[in-house]
């Protein structure tokens, strides 16, 4: 894994002070200016990672951690207050955006949640605390290619969806060959319509708008067929744009549940034989740390949980874990729904989030960003997806609110095959991405379920430590630890599947010997301790501390003065007790 930490950028601007940044009667000014109503390119967000490291050197670090198949490097910003230990040392959550290229507002959001969390440090304790004791790891797109793809070439809002690794996606030998054709050289990729004789056609125009085509039915003879996307025959094999770009899909290249490709479509030969899903897959199976994570896609206001398909079911502590986290995400973002991947959406074989849960043990989701309703609120909502589906409300939008702005109007070119054809329908910054001057309220609220999640990661604590005298020198101490966050320090799945590594219990004297140890199942009962074999002084807890629930653990040790108990998990935070033995209680 190559390691490439950037200090300085030749773009540096003036740093202001935070006194610089704050105007008179408490008005807030940020430090580094982003504007948050426009999507940028893939070096553009590499470029903000930067100026988040240049203004806050003691916070971020970036990690070049692979390149994409057009050696793009897929940087990750490694974000924590670094004087208070290690990145690593802290529990962490994983956030990215864009595994697929034309959902580009999740690398927005992805960079508006370390810049909104270092803004307001100073001023926020919650935000200090998250910086203090978390950390986050911030790959703003794990589809670069596609990213930039979808803005420097002529396209649809689907379009781009893929990465760039060449693919044969007609199986005629030759790929990417026939891809769309931009025909007007507009840079957007339209629909085609043309008129034929009446009677002949599929389609006719509506009489209530020249620009929507419905269907011919009895008494309305069609005289307009529509041809799909602009695009020629460029293979000569009778067929327009069926072997574009890629064609891959990287949230279907993940072990957990991998089907090939022909029971799902763009999975590859075997998980993780995408550069860009290998890199990242080997970052995170590199970093036990990692709790929580949340992957950003659009569109359709979803807040989607595993598992992809019906094959497995998850226990029942983890799916009260998601459904805590999720109805908070369902108040913190109007027009989403909390979601499970096949139950409610569609099957997905190997995603990305199925795996981060299933393969490492972190509560993980997937918002699609982006809901139509938000268009016009939720009045004109009929829980049926009616702004996707209804091209007349959609144009109302366009000429209401955005002044003709996102329509092309019908217009005639020539086509070497087709002859005098139309083209025109809505430009790709429609439909699957909020409108300019509805971005940063989009990105804002998907950012701050992000902190939510990672302040919700577990903090078990000792809240009451009672030592007894059993005889001479000979000593049973009680200690109970409490965890009031609503996730475990390990997840049910974790604990059954043994990933990762066991919670431990410690304890430790200059002068104590530990004779047995082991968790206490009866509080009533102090007998009840299930005594460990080996080493007793130190605990291995395969279930850890449950969610807002308490563990009892119970030693038998022998000797006399200081004692330490430390409790460690690589996935929530570390605890620590000390005290002398001869306190009755502690």
């Amino acid at each position: 894994m190559k390691r490439n930490t950037i200090l300085w950028s030749a773009l540096v601007l003036l740093i202001p002070t935070v006194a610089q940044a704050q105007e008179a009667g408490g008005i807030w000014r940020p430090q580094v200016e982003i504007p948050w109503n426009r999507y940028y390119r893939h070096a553009e967000l590499n470029d903000m990672l930067v100026r988040l490291q240049t203004r806050w050197p003691s916070f971020c670090e970036i990690e070049t951690i692979g390149e994409s198949y057009e050696g793009r490097s897929m940087n990750v910003l490694i974000l924590t207050d670094q004087s208070t230990g290690d990145a690593d040392s802290k529990p962490a959550m994983w956030v990215d955006g864009n595994v697929h290229g034309n959902e580009v507002q999740g690398g927005e959001a992805a960079v508006y949640l370390a810049w909104w969390l270092l803004e307001h440090k100073d001023t926020n304790p919650r935000a200090e605390k998250l910086l203090r004791t978390r950390t986050f790891y911030i790959l703003p797109s794990q589809n670069p290619d596609g990213r930039d793809d979808w803005f420097n070439t002529a396209g649809t809002a689907h379009s781009s969806r893929t990465g760039n690794t060449p693919l044969d996606n007609d199986r005629d030998g030759v790929a990417d060959e026939d891809d769309t054709d931009d025909l007007d050289g507009d840079g957007e990729i339209l629909s085609m319509r043309k008129r034929v004789p009446l009677g002949e056609g599929t389609h006719t125009i509506d009489p209530d708008d020249e620009r929507i085509m419905v269907p011919a039915r009895p008494g309305h003879p069609g005289d307009w067929v529509l041809l799909g996307s602009e695009g020629i025959d460029n293979d000569g094999d009778g067929r327009i744009n069926e072997d574009g770009l890629g064609g891959y899909d990287m949230n279907r290249n993940w072990p957990s549940d991998w089907q090939p490709n022909h029971i799902q479509r763009g999975a590859g030969d075997y998980p993780f034989c995408y550069p860009e899903t290998a890199a990242v897959g080997e970052f995170m199976l590199s970093k036990q740390n990692i709790a929580a994570v949340q992957s950003f896609h659009n569109s359709g206001g979803m807040i989607l949980m595993g598992p992809g398909a019906d094959y497995v079911k998850y226990p029942r502590a983890d799916v009260a874990v998601y459904d805590t986290l999720g109805k908070e995400g369902e108040d913190i973002l109007p027009f989403y729904r909390l979601m499970i991947v096949w139950k409610d959406l569609y099957t997905v074989h190997g995603g990305f989030v199925t795996w981060a849960y299933e393969g490492l043990g972190a509560f993980s989701f997937t918002n699609e960003l982006w809901a139509t309703p938000q268009y016009y609120g939720g009045d004109r909502d009929n829980e049926k997806g009616w702004f996707a589906q209804n091209r007349r409300d959609q144009l109302d939008f366009n000429d209401s609110v955005m002044l003709g702005e996102v329509w092309v109007d019908w217009h005639e070119v020539d086509h070497p095959l087709y002859g005098s054809v139309e083209v025109g329908g809505f430009k790709r910054q429609h439909g699957r991405v909020a409108p300019s001057f509805m971005i940063e309220e989009m990105i804002h609220r998907n950012a701050i379920f992000c902190a939510r999640h990672a302040e919700e990661i577990a903090e078990p604590e000792f809240t009451r430590v009672e030592i007894e005298l059993l005889g001479d020198s000979l000593w049973r101490v009680t200690a109970v630890l409490q965890n009031e966050r609503a996730m475990p320090t390990r997840s049910a799945l974790a604990a059954q599947k043994g990933l990762g590594t066991p919670d431990r219990a410690l304890v430790q004297g200059s002068s104590v010997r530990v004779l047995a140890g082991g968790v206490q199942t009866d509080a009533w009962r102090t007998e009840s301790m299930q005594a460990v074999e080996r080493e007793p002084h130190r605990l291995l807890l395969e279930a850890g501390v449950p969610a807002e629930g308490s563990l009892t653990l119970q030693w038998i040790v022998q000797g006399d003065g200081d004692l330490q108990l430390e409790y460690q998990a690589d996935r929530a935070m570390n605890a620590t007790w000390s005290g002398t033995l001869g306190d009755i209680s502690e």
